[in-house]
C-alpha cells in the first residue's frame, strides 16, 4: 500500500489536504478516467450529514474546483495516467485529515475503502461514521 503525494499540483494559491491516496486507488482512479475517456476530471472526497451515525461519505469525479477546495496530486503508477488529484472541500478537510482512501478488490468486497482515524464510530451496516 504505497502512498506518495506529488508536489506541485494546481496553482500555488490552492491548499493541500491530509488525506491520503495508495498507489492501488490511484491506479483505480486513472483506470475509471480512463474508461471514460476524461483527463480534467479530480476525485473530489466529501462528508456530508447523513446515514444513521450522521455523517456519510461521497467519492465522485468532479471538473470543478471551488473556493477553499483542497487539492493534492498522488501517482499511478500506470501508463494511461501519471498522477490523479484529489480535492476535499474546505468543510469536510477536518473530518478527513489523516484518512486512507484505498481500493480492494476481493471476493469479499469490491471498491474505494477509507480508513478515517478521525471516525469516532460507525453504524452495524458501516455506511457511515460520527
Amino acid at each position: 500500500m504505497a502512498e506518495t503525494a506529488l508536489t506541485d499540483t494546481t496553482d500555488t494559491q490552492t491548499p493541500e489536504h491530509e488525506v491520503i491516496l495508495t498507489e492501488t486507488a490511484a491506479a483505480k482512479v486513472a483506470s475509471l478516467l480512463a474508461q471514460e475517456g476524461r483527463d480534467d476530471l479530480r476525485l473530489r472526497v466529501a462528508v456530508q450529514p447523513g446515514g444513521c451515525s450522521g455523517l456519510v461519505y461521497q467519492l465522485y469525479f468532479d471538473e470543478r474546483l471551488l473556493d477553499g477546495d483542497a487539492v493534492r496530486a498522488f501517482p499511478t503508477g500506470s501508463d494511461e495516467m501519471s498522477s490523479v488529484e484529489v480535492v476535499v472541500d474546505r468543510m469536510s478537510v477536518p473530518y478527513l485529515s489523516g484518512a486512507t482512501i484505498d481500493f480492494a478488490d476481493t471476493i469479499e468486497k469490491q471498491g474505494f475503502t477509507i480508513d478515517n482515524p478521525n471516525a469516532a464510530g460507525s453504524c452495524a451496516c458501516g455506511e457511515s461514521f460520527h
